[in-house]
């Protein structure tokens, strides 16, 4: 895969061995645990990536004035909740990809149903997670903001709507008040396929910062235009993108019929629509009490990834 942009990689460097270091700890073999699964656990968990989501989780406790090792048990839970879906939508059954990251998938490596149960351990692990590790009252709060991004009206419901629109989706069914609003349009499932997660990431990792309403509000809003970006670039990738780079298969959104943005808008307006999203991800970090650079630099790389 191509390196990380010089100065995203520098900001990086410190919270992503911390967060590796994290997830480790947290897949030690422990007693009563089926060894292989335990295996499939730490080969999904462990095989890397950009980390955005733990790195949010982190970034959004300092912009609301705390130090970022609080953060920590919110960072591992929503990475183990990535993961998990990761395992499930790589399935047969689902996206039916053979690979992830430049390796084998999990039930390639390993077989479907222990893919399946290593998505279902992490997903349960991650709210043990919250609620050993974290105070009661952030503890609880956590555990509702995770479950509802990750739930039926989030990025489990946008995996559902994704999946069936697979050969349903018309690009030239606009909607004649310019609005997209059909559960199967491409702004409705990624605003709860990936939006929804990256918004929870933000609001767990502040809630450890003891963040205010308004805050919470305005890292929300950050999300939301953050996680749009996000999944607009990730449908240019599949389109334009290459195998080697991506370290897995291209061009399965075309083939698929999938509801994606270049389908429906081209690839030169999508990129715009990226950039403009970008922007207002930008603009939502106001008023915040403490530093946002990290958080305007993501922004930045997620428009410039290249994987």
């Amino acid at each position: 895969m191509s390196p990380l942009p010089v100065a995203f990689a520098d900001i990086c460097a410190g919270p992503r061995s911390e967060i590796e270091a994290a997830l480790a700890r947290s897949v030690d073999p422990r007693p009563g645990v089926p060894p292989r699964l335990a295996d499939a656990m730490r080969y999904s968990l462990m095989a890397g990536g950009k980390r955005l989501r733990p790195l949010l989780a982190l970034w959004a406790c300092e912009a609301v004035g705390s130090r970022r090792e609080a953060a920590m048990p919110a960072a591992v839970a929503v990475e183990m909740v990535h993961t998990y879906s990761l395992i499930h939508d790589d399935l047969p059954a689902m996206d039916d990809d053979d690979l992830r990251r430049g390796r084998p998938t999990c039930h390639k490596e390993f077989d479907d149903a222990t893919a399946v149960l290593a998505g279902d351990a992490l997903l349960t692990l991650a709210f043990e997670t919250l609620a050993d590790r974290l105070r009661a009252d952030h503890a609880a709060a956590c555990c509702r903001e995770l479950a509802v991004g990750a739930g039926w009206a989030g990025m489990v419901g946008g995996q559902h709507d994704d999946l069936d629109a697979e050969g349903r989706f018309d690009p030239t069914d606009d909607d004649p008040t310019g609005n997209i609003a059909s559960p199967t349009d491409p702004e409705s499932i990624h605003a709860r396929k990936t939006g929804a997660l990256i918004v929870a990431s933000l609001r767990i990792g502040a809630i450890t910062g003891n963040a205010s309403q308004a805050e919470l509000a305005r890292l929300a809003e950050y999300g939301r235009h953050l996680g749009l970006a996000f999944q607009i670039v990730d449908d240019l990738l599949d389109a334009t993108g290459d195998a080697p780079t991506m370290g897995k298969a291209v061009g399965k959104d075309v083939d698929s019929g999938k509801a994606t943005y270049p389908a429906r808008f081209g690839i030169d307006e999508s990129r715009r629509l990226a950039e403009r999203a970008v922007a207002a991800a930008r603009d939502s970090l106001s008023e915040l009490s403490g530093p946002t650079g990290p958080l305007e630099s993501v922004a930045s790389f997620v428009l410039d990834r290249d994987h």
